[in-house]
């Protein structure tokens, strides 16, 4: 029957469910005032299902029952945005908010700037195209020119309106093509409820809400982002790139009027400093926010006075982000042990009398290595004062007393895993375990394999990995490929169905491209762009192991560190055999068509760095491989093509360069923070 033969009262009835539950959707899911039960709405969704199911031809892309996820997908597809989605500089303190007020009323030659400033919620950036009122494509920032289709995933957001035909207000025409940007975020609460639920199935936790949304919209099964409630929150509407409306105020008001979430913590004012006031009221008040912030957005509200400013490479010259400082908090440090890497590199931890800092119980933070402590003279006993920053693991800032019956931590001389003597090689910071047979080494090396950029095993977890060591299960690396149903389940807290999922997950990792195994092998100072890139250059796993030291040290982006690193790697019989094994279990070692390297999705892709003068706690050579490792380059001289510079003690000249250009300029633990939130993001 064709579509108009349909019984009106069945087109209409259709019609009506869907309108109703988005009007339900909008009520519960934006405005947060349900009106129905959660077994009325259920009754309504499924009785629109039924029908939809009986009339095929009446679907609609943008009827509620989309939301609900469809099949699994191979991969994401990458698209161009319209245009660049930029980052933001920061700002770090009241007066750096006043000298970029001072710079935008020079630049646009006016006395005065009217400003809105937001709560800067800590979520993922997202893309999304309507035509004529409907939702057609969903994007990731990605590297701000390109992102990743996520639509399906999206689509299950409920606060994000799939039609806007019905709640677009008088003052916003939506025929065309319009993008909406703003910021998926994950609430607190269901942050909590998603790790306690992993915990129970054995699976990993997040860290933190913006890497638990970062990683539900980035799953390849729409279903497991339907199940998670992430929230979407629009800030900017934009036609072909431009703006819509004359005023920043008055897009954020029209997008709640047409049923998007926007920031209700936000102000509009005349000039800076009550700007300034508005951020100083809220770091007090953050924790009570339903959703976590790490400081404020700044825009200027009119956007012909935007266009005037227009933007650096990086970022527009019209909005910064005022991050707070960090959070401190004093404690006392009673005992100290250290962690064993993957690399065998041995970190030394303060184990700390729980403190809260920043809304987080903090019990250990990073000492990073021997000469840290050193330069500290922490001893066992002291209290000390910690901080922590967004996402950075918490590091002790200095001693604050020492502890009455303080002692000192003894230097390691033996592994305190394996008992084997460490090494610390000359012009390093740190030492290492050099038994590749370490079962600490091999619990952080399966860790590394099986994460996301490299195998994407998941659903092996810490907890699956110490019982896989512990119990002898898995002696290396290809000993994944040989676990069996039974092993599984006999297992603490695996059961039938989440055996069969994770031999499923690892059966499926066998067809991951070559680049992504380089990576996973954990080859010192080979980074996921530095795998990729050697993949590209030799095509095999067998023509990469037979390269000379000469032809390495050929490849761009590869220096002679990482050069001499593989090379090691190749040459030591224990790697040998492990290849051989993941040959016989049927891992890809040759690519048919060989693909050229994809930039990363990280914070660093792409940027360039400069090092100066003495960090505390890593070498120069420690300090550069972090970064390599996270896609960023490093130059040995600072120009104008410079991205950041890292600056210790004694910096010289090149700082001096630096600032004289206006460049981004970063200390230890501005590093530290930056490659954590480049981990994040990619």
């Amino acid at each position: 029957m064709p579509p108009n033969d349909f019984p009106v009262d069945t087109r209409a009835r259709i019609e009506t469910l869907r309108e109703t539950i988005r009007e339900h959707d909008y009520r519960y899911y934006v405005l947060d005032q349900p009106e129905v039960s959660d077994a009325e709405y259920d009754a309504l969704m499924r009785e629109l299902q039924q029908l939809e199911a009986e009339h095929p031809e009446l679907a609609s892309v943008d009827s509620p029952t989309q939301r609900v996820g469809g099949a699994p997908r191979e991969g994401f597809v990458k698209a161009q945005h319209p245009s660049s989605m930029l980052s933001l500089d920061n700002a770090f303190s009241e007066q750096e908010l006043r000298d970029f007020d001072r710079r935008v009323r020079e630049r646009a030659e006016v006395d005065a700037v009217d400003y809105v400033g937001e709560l800067k919620l800590d979520g993922i950036s997202m893309s999304v195209q309507f035509t004529d009122g409907v939702m057609q494509r969903a994007l990731t920032r990605g590297d701000g020119s390109t992102g990743e289709d996520i639509t399906e995933n999206a689509r299950t957001i409920r606060s994000l309106p799939l039609s806007l035909n019905e709640k677009a207000g008088a003052e916003l025409d939506w025929s065309g093509t319009l993008e909406v940007r703003g910021e998926v975020v994950l609430n607190r609460r269901s942050f909590e409820k998603l790790n306690a639920d992993r915990m129970r199935e054995s699976q990993p936790t997040f860290a933190n809400p913006r890497n638990a949304a970062a990683g539900s919209l980035r799953v390849l099964d729409p279903k497991i982002t339907a199940s998670r409630r992430l929230d979407y929150f629009a800030y900017a509407l934009l036609r072909d790139g431009r703006p819509v409306m004359e005023r920043h105020w008055a897009t954020l008001n029209a997008l709640e009027a047409s049923g998007f979430k926007v920031n209700p913590n936000r102000l509009r004012c005349s000039g800076i400093e009550p700007l300034i006031e508005f951020a100083a009221s809220w770091p007090e008040k953050r924790d009570s926010l339903a959703y976590e912030i790490d400081g404020l957005v700044v825009k200027v509200d009119s956007t012909a006075v935007q266009a005037k400013l227009a933007s650096t490479a990086r970022a527009p010259r019209w909005a910064i982000a005022y991050k707070w400082a960090a959070e401190q908090a004093e404690t006392v440090v009673e005992d100290i042990d250290v962690q064993v890497g993957r690399t065998g590199a041995i970190t030394p931890r303060a184990l700390l009398k729980p403190v809260q800092v920043g809304g987080v119980t903090v019990s250990r933070a990073t000492l990073h290595n021997e000469d840290e402590i050193a330069r500290l003279g922490l001893q066992i006993g002291d209290t000390v004062l910690v901080e922590r920053s967004g996402d950075v693991i918490p590091k002790v800032l200095r001693v604050v007393t020492q502890g009455k019956d303080r002692r000192p931590f003894m230097i390691l001389e033996n592994c305190p895993v394996c008992g084997t003597h460490l090494v610390r090689e000359e012009g390093e910071a740190i030492r290492r375990c050099v038994n590749a047979n370490c079962p600490a080494r091999l619990k952080e090396s399966i860790l590394h394999f099986a994460s996301r950029r490299a195998m994407n095993i998941d659903g092996l977890g810490e907890a699956l990995v110490e019982q896989f060591v512990d119990k002898g299960l898995v002696d290396s690396l290809a000993g994944l490929y040989r676990l069996q149903q039974e092993q599984l389940e006999s297992l603490e807290r695996v059961g039938k169905k989440s055996a069969e999922n994770l031999l499923r997950n690892i059966a499926a990792s066998r067809s991951r491209t070559v680049a992504r195994l380089i990576y996973g092998l954990g080859i010192r100072f080979v980074g996921e762009r530095t795998a990729q890139v050697l993949a590209q250059s030799h095509g095999s796993i067998d023509e990469l192991g037979e390269a000379t030291l000469d032809e390495l040290r050929e490849v761009d982006d590869v220096g002679p560190r990482v050069a001499q690193a593989v090379l090691d790697f190749f040459d030591a019989p224990k790697n040998q055999q492990l290849l051989a094994e993941l040959r016989e279990a049927g891992l890809t070692f040759r690519e048919d068509q060989p693909l050229k390297a994809e930039p990363l999705e990280t914070a660093l892709a792409g940027k360039t760095f400069v090092l100066t003068g003495t960090l505390p706690g890593l070498t120069r050579d420690e300090a550069g491989a972090l970064i390599e490792q996270a896609g960023g380059k490093l130059a040995g001289s600072v120009s104008n093509k410079t991205d950041y510079l890292v600056a210790g003690d004694k910096a010289g000249s090149k700082l001096d360069k630096a600032r004289a250009l206006g460049l981004a300029i970063l200390d230890e633990a501005g590093l530290r923070e930056l490659l954590g939130t480049a981990a994040a993001t990619g």
